[in-house]
């Protein structure tokens, strides 16, 4: 058996390096199905709202709050300041 394996041990490797090329040939695939997976969660993770969009949809929630209340002066002029709150942070 052992002068078997001395005689052949070119073929014997020769296998062994195709067995392992063509190993290596589907891990790649893997890889590209990993980095299909990762661009559609940035993605999904890119939709998702940010500070300021929060930010914003609270300061127009206090401004339909204030108008749904009767009081007039102060809330005249918070309404201004939310007003200019909103512009700044749309702008970012």
């Amino acid at each position: 058996m052992i002068d078997i394996i001395e005689k052949r041990a070119n073929l014997i490797i020769i296998f062994l390096l195709i067995l392992i090329s063509l190993r290596q040939c589907g891990a790649s695939s893997d890889l590209s199905s990993i980095k299909k997976e990762l661009k559609s969660q940035k993605s999904l993770l890119d939709s998702l709202p940010n500070r300021n969009d929060v930010k914003i949809e609270g300061l127009n929630s206090e401004k339909r709050m204030i108008q749904a209340t009767d009081r007039k002066m102060l809330d005249v002029q918070r309404q201004t300041e939310i007003e200019r709150d909103i512009k700044i942070l749309s702008k970012k």
